[in-house]
């Protein structure tokens, strides 16, 4: 089985308080009267207290199309995703060098070197790591980027690999467009990397890993709903599709989802000791609760996250892993790692702790 070693995750350095943003917001897109008070209405009840974007709050309004954005974007994910990077393979007892594969995720910017390729130099890895740039799976992209390694690890006992996801949200909101789903967004998204550092069984053991083994995966792409999550990709970048059945989808098809994946493994959501849930939104949250019959508190880790982040899109999930890898759950634990993301689809990651 492929072993989580660690997780880092690393943060632009602007932070600010919701209110700071909900005013920006407010007078970024003109907002008044009904519309800002929906606005306010959507900012107050996200969950969300504070959040990191690259930019300072003024220079948003300022961003001169998609080009200018993209630039921030990839000048961020560079040397945030140096940073975690590092950190993360600081924490596993690893060096650059160790590392056999790269996976990089985002769904918020684009760029042809793609950022693994513009990170090798930066970190020093070898010039014969093995890059796999994904786009697209929007905040499902952590817990599947930890499902695809597992499966280019199982034939690699010795390897090491990085997953990457690189996410600048703000960078996003479109400053003509007052749509409930922009307002949203505006209130839920924050920006950041996460990086994970997963190897082999055999190199997992020779450092004396600690971390949780994969034991298994699933996908499940739900049929005709290709507009519940996603972009429509314009001449001004990225505009968010975000339909109000987000959490009635969850709550529909999580439960038997989860159900029967355990089933399949001898196993019952209440024999899980750990929940590394994607934080897509108090919504989205109280729906994965319900689905799976949750008591108060066993997404906790998620509704902190999203407390204090804000939603990191793919990168969510992987932050939420490295609170859980820093608070673990009792040894011999079995763990579940969900997340959503657009297709609608959802990726679940079977977890267990070492005896």
């Amino acid at each position: 089985m492929t072993q989580v070693l660690a997780a880092a995750t690393a943060l632009p350095p602007y932070r600010y308080e919701q209110a700071e943003i909900t005013r920006a917001v407010v007078q970024m897109l003109g907002l008044r009267g009904r519309r800002r008070e929906l606005l306010e209405r959507f900012h107050v009840a996200s969950g969300v207290e504070t959040r990191h974007l690259v930019l300072p709050l003024h220079d948003y309004g300022r961003l001169d199309g998609f080009g200018a954005a993209n630039d921030a974007y990839l000048r961020f994910a560079v040397e945030c995703g140096a940073e975690a990077t590092r950190d993360a393979l600081s924490a596993a007892g690893l060096e650059p060098a160790d590392v056999d594969v790269l996976m990089t995720v985002s769904v918020t910017g684009i760029g042809a070197p793609s950022v693994d390729a513009r990170l090798v130099a930066a970190l020093g890895l070898r010039p014969d790591v093995r890059r796999v740039p994904v786009f697209g799976l929007g905040c499902v992209a952590g817990a599947a980027g930890v499902a695809r390694l597992h499966d280019m690890l199982a034939g690699d006992t010795d390897g090491v690999a990085v997953l990457l996801a690189a996410e600048a949200c703000s960078l996003t909101v479109q400053r003509d467009d007052d749509s409930v789903a922009n307002l949203v967004a505006s209130a839920l998204f924050g920006d950041g990397v996460s990086a994970v550092v997963l190897a082999g069984d055999a190199r997992a053991r020779e450092l004396g890993a600690q971390g949780p083994r994969v034991v298994a995966t699933r996908s499940r792409l739900y049929p005709d709903t290709e507009r519940v999550m996603g972009w429509d990709v314009g001449g001004s970048g990225f505009r968010i599709v975000l339909a109000a059945s987000v959490a009635d989808v969850v709550e529909e098809h999580l439960g038997e989802d989860v159900t029967r994946f355990l089933e399949d493994h001898e196993l019952k959501i209440t024999d899980m000791g750990s929940w590394v849930a994607h934080p897509g939104g108090p919504k989205v949250i109280d729906a994965m609760g319900n689905a799976l019959g949750l008591a108060d508190g066993e997404l906790s880790a998620a509704r902190w996250s999203l407390a204090k982040v804000g939603n990191l899109s793919s990168a969510s999930v992987l932050h939420v892993l490295g609170w859980t890898l820093a608070h673990p759950p009792p040894r011999g634990t079995a763990g579940l790692m969900l997340a959503m993301g657009p297709g609608f689809c959802s990726e679940l990651v079977l977890l267990r702790w070492p005896e």
